[in-house]
C-alpha cells in the first residue's frame, strides 16, 4: 500500500484539515466533534440539510457542504457511520429555527446512529425530518434484507433539496422534493478491483485480472455477481439494463445521468463509458438532459463505476440548475 498519508489512524483528520485549508471561503471545521459546516450562515433562517457517513467515499458528503447543498456533514471513520454525538453537534450547529433534514443512506449503522441522535435531540425539542436514500437496484427490497443501499442518488438529493432550501422553501416542501428525488432515482455499480483501507493495509478482497463485480456498494465489499471482464459497450448495457428495468421511465423521459467513478477510475475511462451509456439511452428513446461524470461517490481507490439515473420534471431541473458553491460542485455563483 502506497499513499500520501502520515499515520493511518489520522487519515480522516488530516484530510479534513486540508480540505478546509483549500476552501476557506466555503468550509469551517469543528475539530472537537469532527463536523464540517458552511463557512457563512445563510442571510435568513432556512431549512438546514445535514448528512454523514463513512469516510473514504469522498467527495461524498464533505465535498458537498456549502451554499446550494448541505449545511453540515459529519464524516465517520473509514467506511464507518458517524457516531450520534457528531450528528447531534452538526444538527445543533446549523439549526436556524426553520427546520432540519437528515439525509440518511440506507446502511444499518447510519440509520441506527442518526435515529439515536434524533431520539436524544427530541428531549431538547429539536424535531428533524429524515429522508432515506435507497436507490441501489442490486439489492432486493424485501423482508429478507435491510433494504436497498443508498448510493449515487444521495448527491442528487443533496443538490436538488439543497437548492430548494436555499431559495427559502419551508421544511415540508424541502422534505417533499428530497423524497421525490430519492423515489425517482436508481443506481447500479460495477467494480474492477477492491480497495485498501489505510488501517487494514491490504485489499478487502482480490479478484482475478479477467473478472469484475456487478452490484457493488461503497465500502470495497464484494458485489452481487462475479463475472468475466467485458468491453465497455457491454458493461454500459449491463448498467442500463439493471437501472432502467427498475426505474421504468416513461418513453421520451428527460433524465439526469450521473456516472461516478469509485475513486480509482480515470476520467478518460469514465467519459468513454459514458459515451456508451449515452448511446444506449438514445437507442431506448430517452433524453439525457443533464450529465455529471467524475469521481463523486467513491470507495477509496477502487476501480469501477456507478450509473445513477433520475427521471426529471421541470421543478427538479430548475433546482438542479440553481447556483451551488461547494468544494466539489460549483456553478452559477
Amino acid at each position: 500500500m502506497k499513499r500520501f498519508m502520515n499515520e493511518p489512524q489520522d487519515v480522516v483528520r488530516d484530510y479534513l484539515n486540508g480540505l478546509v485549508a483549500a476552501h476557506p471561503d466555503v468550509l469551517r471545521l469543528d475539530t472537537d466533534h469532527r463536523v464540517l459546516r458552511r463557512a457563512n450562515a445563510a442571510a435568513r433562517p432556512k431549512v438546514a440539510l445535514i448528512a454523514g457517513g463513512g469516510s473514504g467515499c469522498e467527495p461524498l458528503h464533505t465535498g458537498f457542504v456549502g451554499p446550494g447543498m448541505l449545511d453540515a456533514a459529519c464524516p465517520g471513520a473509514i467506511f464507518t457511520s458517524p457516531v450520534p454525538a457528531q450528528i447531534i453537534a452538526a444538527t445543533r450547529a446549523v439549526d436556524t429555527g426553520a427546520g432540519l433534514i437528515h439525509i440518511v443512506k440506507n446502511f444499518t449503522g447510519e440509520v441506527m446512529n442518526f435515529g439515536m441522535a434524533q431520539e436524544i435531540m427530541a428531549f431538547d425539542g429539536i424535531s428533524v425530518e429524515t429522508v432515506l436514500i435507497n436507490d441501489d437496484v442490486a439489492i432486493k427490497d424485501d423482508d429478507d434484507s435491510a433494504g436497498r443501499r443508498g448510493l449515487g442518488a444521495t448527491v442528487l438529493v443533496e443538490k436538488i433539496a439543497g437548492a430548494a432550501a436555499e431559495r427559502g422553501d419551508d421544511l415540508a416542501a424541502v422534505a417533499a422534493i428530497a423524497r421525490k428525488v430519492a423515489a425517482r432515482a436508481r443506481t447500479f455499480s460495477v467494480g474492477l478491483t477492491s480497495c485498501t483501507p489505510p488501517e487494514r493495509g491490504r485489499p478487502v478482497y482480490v479478484m482475478a485480472e479477467d473478472e469484475m463485480d456487478l452490484g457493488i456498494g461503497i465500502s470495497g465489499s464484494p458485489g452481487r455477481d462475479r463475472v468475466k471482464l467485458a468491453p465497455a459497450h457491454e458493461i454500459a448495457a449491463m448498467l442500463l439494463t439493471e437501472v432502467l428495468a427498475d426505474l421504468r421511465p416513461a418513453p421520451g423521459s428527460r433524465l439526469l445521468v450521473m456516472l461516478s467513478g469509485l475513486g480509482g477510475t480515470p476520467d478518460a475511462e469514465l467519459y468513454l463509458l459514458y459515451g456508451e451509456v449515452a448511446a444506449g439511452l438514445r437507442a431506448a428513446g430517452l433524453r439525457p438532459e443533464r450529465v455529471l461524470v467524475g469521481n463523486l461517490v467513491t470507495s477509496l481507490e477502487q476501480q469501477g463505476a456507478a450509473l445513477t439515473l433520475l427521471e426529471l420534471d421541470d421543478a427538479m431541473l430548475a433546482l438542479w440548475d440553481a447556483p451551488v458553491r461547494t468544494a466539489a460542485l460549483r456553478w452559477g455563483m
